[in-house]
């Protein structure tokens, strides 16, 4: 009896911690229209976003649109979308690698698209669509990078700050030059810029524009490590590699490991301690833990 509650509680839980992970960040109460919004994105076709999911738990992400530097159109924001939900159902996978087609990260939008949608209401729509996306993939509990090959520039930027990590290949650069086209971040890239390299960056790289190459990027703490490799295929192969070092163990216990992080991250304390006490519960007496007791593992 107490056995079947406590895995009814466990599967509650874990219930729980998935809805929390889709929850959006506006509504309609907000006069966020999310069905207005996509009718519109869908009249700019052009471009894929493809996902492939390997046994190792390691999926891979493309931005499919070479022809324009891999810019977002409409229908692919879209297809981010189904995206990120695919992988939030994705229950054995531990890795994301996120990367652009024809050597070069993303361009940002689609100025096609752009220009369409350019009215405030339409404009505000896309933003909250964008960072209710970006948010649900930054809350992932995948471990995720961004591949940084040819140019992340604009939305390209802040689609890198979504991801845990960015490793950047020689050559490469990451530029907000939102200021130049009279705007600022939308996406939620000016937030989430501000935790990753602090408020003090964050304002000279989005009111300089400034290019940042490999060497700026990895002092200033948005890249991780410059690649050795320029070629797509190379550069992947390394991308794979480096983050095996972070995804080696368990499903359970990776995704484990992001979740208490994100909470970390996003709650208030008292809030992030209780969450941390939720997912401990769901690997604690799991075959992982157990499994290790059984092995007896020392640690030098």
């Amino acid at each position: 009896m107490a056995i079947s509650l406590w895995k009814n509680l466990l599967q509650t839980t874990k219930e729980r911690l998935l809805q929390q992970r889709r929850m959006s960040l506006y509504n309609g109460a907000r006069g966020y229209e999310e069905e207005l919004i996509k009718k519109k994105l869908q009249q700019f076709a052009g471009g894929s976003i493809n996902l492939s999911k390997d046994d190792n738990g390691i999926g891979i992400l493309t931005l499919n649109n070479p022809k324009l530097m891999n810019a977002f159109t409409g229908t692919m924001m879209l297809e981010l979308q189904e995206r990120v939900t695919e992988l939030e159902n994705w229950k054995d996978g531990k890795g994301l690698i996120i990367y652009g087609a024809g050597n070069t990260f993303c361009s940002g939008s689609d100025l096609n698209a752009v220009k369409a949608i350019s009215n405030s209401q339409d404009g505000m729509n896309m933003c909250m669509f964008m960072q209710n996306t970006l948010t649900r993939l930054m809350r992932l509990p995948l471990i995720s990078v961004a591949l940084v090959q040819g140019k992340a520039v604009g939305g390209g930027a802040e689609l890198t700050t979504a991801c845990d990590f960015r490793l950047m290949t020689p050559g490469s650069e990451i530029r907000f030059v939102h200021k130049h086209m009279g705007l600022v971040p939308g996406w939620g890239g000016a937030a989430r810029l501000v935790g990753i390299v602090g408020s003090g960056a964050a304002l000279r790289l989005l009111s300089g524009a400034a290019r940042l190459d490999p060497e700026r990027a990895l002092r200033l703490g948005l890249s991780e490590e410059t690649l050795s490799s320029s070629d797509e295929t190379g550069a992947l192969e390394e991308a794979r590699a480096w983050l095996s070092r972070y995804t080696e163990g368990p499903a359970s216990v990776i995704r484990a490991v992001k979740e208490v992080v994100t909470a970390g991250r996003e709650l208030p304390v008292e809030a992030a301690l209780r969450r941390e006490k939720d997912i401990f519960g769901t690997v604690w007496g799991g075959p992982a833990n157990l499994e290790a007791l059984v092995r007896r593992p020392k640690h030098k």
